[in-house]
């Protein structure tokens, strides 16, 4: 049979209520009664149940995690470092897959019949407003790996993405390349605009030029597709793909076509996803600290649960370049 709250308190010598207030995150309980409980709950197995304390608090403890882009293993990382940091917090993560959903209205809809408590909204290029969506229905969120902006409609947590695109353009540069390519993700994307505007103007006042393209997603098929049209005619001496499985898939085809990275041209990604750095792929690549914007949006979104009226900000984190073996040494 299950044990319950009332086995518990019989065991502990307390009331149910001061069971009930010791599993209560922020209900006041002494640490004497604290110590009781938990020893008896740990002697007989006991784990709170969360849908009953639900009924009672009206809080879930759900957090919706929403993205859009679960066909870039690189989410994969970040889920797995979300769903723990969530987890740690002792709220809950529901896993929402938006691909190929751009209506924020049906997006609000879904998350309201989960009953969540917040929303982490965890994309880079969801239409303009779509974290702000579930703001103005009332709902706590968070919009990680989004665009900063000066006043942002939500709380924000992310990288500067036309710094980034700036320090691609400084490390080729500095590497001696002067004819630049960049390879973006899908062209009306914020993280494609912005890391293309940072890049070409870091390269214009280093006095090197850049040819731009855009791939049709961010993904290994669309890097090496764009590669592969880019080489049926003159190309530059080394390219931004502007994430890094662009660059994966940009670099299977310059191996097909019989070229060598980086003697014939250079690669230089972003994100410096786990894969990046296999011995058989060798990425230079800039590095998202993916870590530190997942605690940052967790951190957030807790933060809201207990202000709702708090301002919201923009978090930025800065990035720095890996090296490995996609680029000829720095001159």
């Amino acid at each position: 049979m299950a044990i319950t709250l009332k086995d518990v308190a019989e065991r502990a010598g307390v009331s149910r209520a001061a069971v009930s207030r010791t599993f209560t995150e922020g209900a006041s309980v002494s640490a004497k009664t604290r110590a009781k409980v938990e020893r008896a709950a740990s002697e007989l197995g006991y784990s709170p149940n969360m849908l009953a304390r639900s009924l009672t608090t009206r809080r879930t403890q759900l957090v919706g995690l929403v993205s859009n882009n679960f066909r870039n293993p690189v989410f994969l990382q970040i889920f797995d470092l979300f769903t723990r940091a969530i987890q740690e917090r002792g709220l809950r993560p529901l896993l929402v897959n938006l691909s190929d959903e751009n209506d924020p209205a049906r997006s609000v809809q879904l998350l309201r019949q989960y009953s969540v408590d917040g929303v982490i909204v965890a994309s880079s290029h969801l239409p303009d407003g779509f974290a702000a969506a579930f703001s103005k229905a009332g709902l706590p969120v968070v919009h990680a790996f989004g665009r900063a902006v000066p006043e942002p409609e939500v709380p924000i947590v992310a990288i500067d993405n036309v710094s980034a695109g700036r320090l691609a353009a400084e490390t080729l540069v500095a590497h001696g390349y002067r004819r630049l390519g960049y390879i973006g993700g899908p062209e009306q994307a914020s993280t494609t605009q912005d890391r293309l505007l940072g890049f070409s103007a870091a390269a214009q006042e280093k006095g090197a030029s850049v040819v731009a393209s855009f791939a049709g997603a961010y993904s290994f098929d669309a890097g090496r597709h764009e590669m592969q049209r880019i080489l049926q005619g003159p190309r530059a001496e080394a390219y931004f793909c502007a994430d890094d499985v662009l660059s994966i898939g940009a670099l299977s085809a310059v191996e097909d076509a019989g070229l060598k990275v980086p003697e014939d041209l250079g690669i230089i990604g972003l994100n410096d996803m786990e894969m990046a750095g296999w011995a058989n792929i060798g990425l230079t690549t800039i590095h998202q600290p993916f870590e530190a914007i997942v605690r940052a949006s967790v951190d957030l979104i807790v933060e809201r649960f207990n202000d709702p009226a708090r301002k919201p900000e923009a978090r930025l984190f800065p990035c720095h370049v890996v090296e490995r073996r996609t680029l000829k040494p720095a001159v």
